[in-house]
C-alpha cells in the first residue's frame, strides 16, 4: 500500500494558520500595529477603508528591513525576536512567533515597502496567495509600509461571514485604541474612507485616555500606582459615579500588552464594593508590570490571554491597590457619620416621628418652617391614623423612577409628614384596594395590574394569573415598533425647543456617523455639527425613560457595541439597543394605567412570549397548579 502521509504545500498550510491569526479585518490591524511598535517606530499612521474589507495600511518611521528580511518576513516562523525555547520566558516585544505576515498573505494581497535609515533605496515585494510576485528596489520613506489589500479574497466562504462595515470598523477601533493607550509616547493617527477619525499626538497616558475615551472622563480619572517587589501597579480608574452599562471601557495590560482577564476585572470591581449599582462596569485603565519569567503568553493565537505563575496573589495586591487609589482620593466612604453628607439627608421614616421620638435634625435639612406646637401634634394624629390605614402593606411613592428600598418600606416623603396629602400606590393581595379621590376613604376595587418589587406586574386572567418582567415586556414592544421603523415608516420625533450638542469619544463618533441615517429613523433628528460634535433637535416621542438626550443616545451606542459578538444585521442591533436603552427599567413604579398600556401593547406584538435576548416576557400560573402546591 502506498504511503498516505504528505507535507502540504506552504499556501495551505498558511491558509490554515491564517485560520487562527486572521480572523477578520481587525486582526490584521492588531498585528500589522504590534509590528510597527516593536520595530521602534514614533510614528504610526492606520488607513482603512470599507471596514478593513478593501485596505488596510501601516506605515511607520521605524528601523525598516533589508532585502533579506523583507522577503524573510513572509515565510512561516520567521522572526527576528526570539532564538530559543527559553526566550518565551523573556519576551519583550508584542511579536514573536513570526506567523502574522505569512498567515496575511496567504489570504490578502499585500505589499510592502521599507527601507533603513542607511540604505539609499529600499524594496518593494508583493506576495499573493503566499506566493511573491514581485521584489524590487524603490524609493521610499525610512520605516516601513504594508499595504492589506481584498482580505479573504481567495477564501470567499470567510469572506461572507463577515459582519457589516460598522461592526467590522468597531473591532477594528477596540485594537487600535488598545495599542494607542499601551504606547502614549507615540504618535497615532487613523483614517476610515479619506476621513480622519484619530489624531493622536505623543503624550502622558492621561492625555491618552482623555483622547480617545472623550473629554468627560479627564474630571473622573483617579491616579493608580503601587510597586512591591513582585509587582508594579500603575495607571487611573474612574470615579464611582462615572460608570457604564457596558464593559466596553476596561483595560488591562500587562507588560503593555492588552489582556482579557474576568478574574482580574473582578478584583477591580470588588475594590469598588458596593460604591456601584449592580450590573454596571466601572472605566479603569491598569498596567501591570511583572517579570516575563512569572508569566507565560504563549496560550492563544491572539496572546490576548496570559497565565501568571500566582494569579491570585496578584487578584489581592490590584483589589488593595484600587481599593487604596479610591480611598486616598476621598471616593470611598468614611466612618464619620457627623462628617458623611449620606447621612446628612436620609430619608424620614415613619418610626422617626412615633410617640417616643423626637423629630429629627435631618429634617431641618429641607429648608422647611418650624411647625407650631399644634402643628406637631396635628402632625402626629395624622401620622398615627396613616400608620393605623396602612399597617401591613407595603407603600411605594407614585412617579418615583428609582427602586423603594426594601429595607426602608416606611419611609415617607417630607411633605407626606408635614401635612400634605400622600399619593400612594398600594401593593396588597389579590383584591386590590383603591382610595376614593373624594371621600378619601378605601373600598374594595376590581382586580387591577399590581406591581411586586417594582420589577413584575401581576394581571389575573381567567385560570390563574401572569407573572410579567416589566423591562422585557417594555424591550419586546419598543423592538417591533423601532425594527419596524427601519424598514417602513420612521417613528415620529419629539422636537426640542432649543438644539443641544452632544460631543462623543472619537471612536463612538464615528460609529454613530456611519449609522446616523437609521438612527434617525427610530425617531432623533441628530446632525454633525463639526469634528466629534453633533446637533441634537429632537429625540423618539412617547418613550418613557425619561433620559437626557446624551444619556439616551450613550446608552445606545453601548448597548450596539455590546451586541457586537452576536449574529445580527445592523438594523436589528440598533433596534434591540434602542430597545433595550428605552425600555422602562426594572425598579420603575408604574401606575395602573401605564400597567394596563404595557400589556394590552406587549399581547398586540407579534412575538409577546420573549423578549429581543430570549428572554421570558411573562409566566403563566394556573389555579390548578396553585392549588396542588398547598396539598400536603
Amino acid at each position: 500500500m502506498a504511503d498516505v502521509i504528505q507535507l502540504l504545500p506552504d499556501s495551505v498550510a498558511n491558509q490554515i494558520a491564517a485560520g487562527e491569526v486572521v480572523q477578520r479585518p481587525a486582526s490584521v490591524v492588531k498585528e500589522l500595529l504590534e509590528n510597527a511598535v516593536d520595530a521602534g517606530a514614533t510614528q504610526i499612521k492606520l488607513i482603512v477603508r470599507d471596514a478593513g474589507k478593501t485596505l488596510i495600511q501601516v506605515i511607520d518611521n521605524g528601523c525598516g528591513m533589508s532585502e533579506t528580511d523583507a522577503r524573510m518576513s513572509f515565510e512561516r516562523h520567521a522572526t527576528s525576536k526570539i532564538r530559543e525555547s527559553k526566550d518565551l520566558f523573556s519576551i519583550h516585544t508584542m511579536g514573536f512567533r513570526g506567523e502574522a505576515l505569512a498567515s496575511i498573505a496567504a489570504v490578502a494581497q499585500v505589499e510592502m515597502r521599507t527601507r533603513r535609515a542607511t540604505d539609499e533605496l529600499g524594496v518593494r515585494i508583493l506576495v499573493e496567495d503566499s506566493t511573491v510576485k514581485l521584489q524590487e528596489a524603490c524609493q521610499t520613506q525610512p520605516g516601513t509600509s504594508i499595504a492589506v489589500k481584498n482580505l479573504f479574497y481567495n477564501v470567499p466562504a470567510r469572506r461572507n461571514f463577515l459582519k457589516a462595515d460598522p461592526v467590522e470598523m468597531r473591532h477594528i477601533l477596540d485594537e487600535f485604541q488598545r495599542v494607542a493607550l499601551a504606547y502614549p509616547e507615540l504618535y497615532f493617527s487613523l483614517h476610515h474612507n479619506d476621513q480622519e477619525i484619530f489624531h493622536l499626538a505623543a503624550g502622558n497616558l492621561r492625555q491618552r485616555i482623555v483622547k480617545i475615551l472623550g473629554d468627560a472622563t479627564n474630571k473622573k480619572l483617579v491616579p493608580v500606582q503601587e510597586e512591591t517587589d513582585i509587582l508594579k501597579i500603575s495607571g487611573f480608574v474612574a470615579k464611582p459615579d462615572y460608570y457604564k452599562k457596558s464593559r466596553g471601557e476596561q483595560f488591562f495590560f500587562v507588560n503593555k500588552r492588552f489582556i482579557k482577564s474576568n478574574y482580574l476585572q473582578h478584583a477591580v470591581i470588588s475594590a469598588y464594593e458596593e460604591l456601584l449599582p449592580s450590573d454596571t462596569y466601572p472605566l479603569f485603565v491598569l498596567f501591570l508590570e511583572i517579570n516575563p519569567s512569572r508569566i507565560d503568553i504563549n496560550v492563544h493565537p491572539t496572546k490576548q490571554e496570559i497565565k501568571f505563575d500566582d494569579e491570585k496573589l496578584v487578584y489581592n495586591y490590584l483589589k488593595v491597590t484600587v481599593r487604596h487609589a479610591l480611598g486616598s482620593h476621598n471616593i470611598t466612604p468614611t466612618l464619620d457619620f457627623e462628617q458623611e453628607p449620606a447621612f446628612q439627608s436620609r430619608p424620614v421614616k415613619l418610626s422617626d416621628f412615633s410617640a417616643n421620638k423626637e423629630r429629627p435634625a435631618s429634617v431641618d435639612t429641607y429648608n422647611r418652617p418650624q411647625p407650631t406646637p399644634t402643628d406637631a401634634a396635628r402632625q402626629q394624629d395624622n401620622l398615627r391614623n396613616w400608620q393605623r390605614l396602612y399597617e401591613g402593606l407595603q407603600l411605594v411613592e407614585k412617579g418615583s423612577a428609582e427602586t423603594a428600598p426594601e429595607e426602608d418600606s416606611d419611609a415617607l416623603t417630607l411633605e407626606a409628614i408635614l401635612g400634605q396629602k400622600p399619593v400612594y400606590e398600594v401593593q396588597p393581595g389579590i383584591e386590590v384596594a383603591s382610595m376614593d379621590d373624594d371621600s378619601g376613604s378605601f373600598s374594595k376595587g376590581i382586580k387591577m395590574p399590581y406591581q411586586v418589587h417594582g420589577q413584575y406586574i401581576v394581571s389575573h386572567i381567567k385560570s390563574g394569573f401572569l407573572l410579567i418582567d416589566q423591562q422585557t415586556a417594555s424591550e419586546r414592544i419598543l423592538y417591533e415598533r423601532f425594527l419596524e421603523a427601519l424598514g417602513t415608516e420612521p417613528v415620529a420625533t419629539q422636537k426640542a425647543l432649543f438644539p443641544s450638542t452632544l460631543e462623543l469619544a472619537p471612536a463612538d463618533a464615528a460609529l454613530l456617523r456611519d449609522m446616523l441615517d437609521e438612527v434617525n429613523r427610530l425617531g432623533f433628528e441628530i446632525t454633525e455639527f463639526g469634528g466629534n460634535t453633533f446637533a441634537v433637535h429632537g429625540t423618539p416621542a412617547n418613550l418613557s425613560g425619561g433620559q437626557s438626550e446624551q444619556l439616551l443616545i450613550e446608552q445606545v451606542l453601548a448597548q450596539y457595541k455590546a451586541n457586537l459578538d452576536l449574529d445580527l444585521g445592523t438594523r436589528e442591533n440598533l433596534a434591540r439597543s434602542m430597545a433595550r436603552s428605552a425600555a422602562v427599567r426594572r425598579g420603575q413604579v408604574l401606575s395602573v394605567t401605564a400597567m394596563e398600556d404595557l400589556i394590552d401593547q406587549l399581547f398586540a406584538c407579534s412575538v409577546p412570549y420573549a423578549g429581543p435576548t430570549g428572554r421570558k416576557c411573562f409566566i403563566t400560573f394556573e389555579l390548578d397548579e396553585l392549588q396542588k402546591r398547598f396539598n400536603p
